[in-house]
């Protein structure tokens, strides 16, 4: 491929994506749309990288950026926010993004999704996402695109916002009261995923539509939370939150500024386990061995160097 468009590519898994490719990949170009360049900063290291200031949300913007691509990936997704917002971001931007594919005439899309997903969903995110899906799912049957939708459990990696916090808030309370304490989630390594992401592009026949992305352990967020804490040699008790005192949590610390740490939509998606079926395609389809959240041990504890 010459040309790969990467929406959300300045993000987490962005990041780790546009190195894993500028490495897997050579000589493909890797562009990413941006509306504000400084986002991209990380990024301008790599010379496949080309940081396009633009609108995806616009769709002349949109168009400019797909000419000449051989294929996109949309990572675009928020976690918190209004009907409305959860409605731009993961349904209308997959439907102006399926209609410039097809205007473009790019072929390959892989969308990144989330596992949980459903039209019935307790949560916005969980059925907007679900919403999104069946968007490119409607685009492959009408048009001929060639869609693979992944669905990762929670992502971790050594620059993860989850894993990072979950650490600092145990350096900084003696106890961690905690809403959701028994959701189950399968945490799955970013380079785990953004080899998942690769393996769709370049594979001419993908495993199946919808590709489960998830780790080889099922934990509790109480087990995960309590895991990241001896790892990062801090480990507190955790309090279990039942679900009303879990959304009054949610609710004082959305009105904490900037991004909420949990809102209560969040804990409606916890009522849902983030775990792979087991009856769709997973890493192991595309020849991925899924790497534990122990690996992050090295990151939270680095080796003495003195000791070498």
């Amino acid at each position: 491929m010459n040309k790969i468009v990467i929406l959300g590519g300045t993000g987490f898994v962005g990041r780790h994506l546009c190195e894993h490719l500028a490495r897997q990949v050579p000589g493909c170009r890797l562009v990413v749309p941006t509306r504000r360049r400084a986002n991209g900063l990380a990024l301008q290291v790599l010379p496949q990288v080309t940081l396009a200031q633009a609108d995806v949300h616009d769709a002349t913007s949109l168009a400019s950026v797909l000419g000449g691509a051989d294929a996109v990936v949309n990572l675009v997704a928020i976690l918190h926010g209004d009907a409305a917002s959860f409605e731009r971001a993961h349904v209308q931007l997959p439907r102006q993004l399926a209609a410039a594919c097809v205007q473009a005439r790019v072929r390959r899309v892989v969308h990144v999704s989330a596992l949980g997903v459903a039209p019935q969903a307790p949560s916005l995110y969980l059925r907007s996402k679900a919403a999104g899906e069946a968007v490119w799912q409607q685009a492959a049957a009408q048009h001929g695109l060639d869609i693979a939708l992944l669905r990762p459990s929670v992502i971790f990696g050594s620059d993860d916002r989850f894993t990072n916090l979950f650490a600092g808030l145990q350096r900084l309370f003696p106890v961690l009261p905690l809403g959701g304490a028994e959701a189950q989630f399968q945490p799955v390594w970013v380079g785990d995923v953004a080899q998942a992401i690769t393996q769709c592009l370049s594979t001419q026949a993908l495993p199946g539509p919808v590709i489960e992305c998830a780790g080889p352990h099922v934990l509790s967020l109480r087990q995960l939370v309590q895991q990241v804490g001896e790892m990062a040699g801090c480990r507190r008790p955790v309090i279990g939150l039942p679900e009303s005192l879990a959304m009054a949590q949610a609710t004082l610390l959305g009105l904490l500024p900037g991004e909420p740490l949990m809102s209560r939509d969040n804990v409606r998606s916890m009522q849902v386990p983030n775990v792979a079926s087991g009856q769709l395609p997973g890493l192991s389809a595309l020849g991925i061995q899924a790497s534990p959240l122990a690996m992050m041990a090295s990151h939270f504890n680095p080796p003495d160097p003195r000791q070498r």
